[in-house]
């Protein structure tokens, strides 16, 4: 058990749709779950890859998933997610996901996963990565697994 718990938080889970390795899939449904069992609502852009592995772990948990789709076809979304709302903002979804965001994990990386690493950043949004592609020091807090990474967003939240 974590020493802080997550309740009433809302924590996106971002990284790699197409190109999601097994690695990726795997980290991502295991912050998911940990996400879900600290209380965390976990927010996703609510497609496949690393989405819709975080969506599958804090299901799994019992937990709430909230995926933000780009388009405005919610048959469009992962079904693991409890909600999938269609934004009709294309990759612009990207910045309303991290906004909305008490903390954002990023597992693994793409183009796509880096322009929400560089929202977190610039918002002042707290950040946790997970084999991130190489960045700046002051990127994040690094962590060494799904469970270290559960913690790190439990740690950068107290007393905010």
């Amino acid at each position: 058990m974590h020493p802080r718990r997550l309740d009433g938080r809302y924590v996106a889970v971002v990284g790699p749709a197409d190109d999601a390795r097994q690695g990726d899939l795997a980290r991502a449904e295991a912050v998911g779950r940990g996400l879900a069992e600290q209380g965390a609502v976990l927010l996703t852009g609510g497609h496949h890859g690393v989405m819709r592995a975080a969506a599958r772990g804090a299901r799994a948990a019992g937990g709430v998933s909230i995926g933000l789709l780009p388009g405005s076809d919610r048959a469009a979304g992962a079904p693991e997610h409890t909600h999938l709302l269609p934004t009709g903002l294309g990759e612009l979804r990207n910045g309303l996901l991290v906004r909305a965001a008490d903390a954002v994990v990023a597992v693994g990386c793409s183009w796509g996963t880096l322009s929400e690493i560089a929202l977190a950043r610039r918002t002042g949004v707290p950040l946790v990565l997970l084999d991130p592609w190489e960045l700046p020091e002051d990127a994040g807090v690094l962590a060494a697994d799904a469970p270290a990474a559960v913690r790190a967003v439990a740690d950068l939240l107290a007393g905010r």
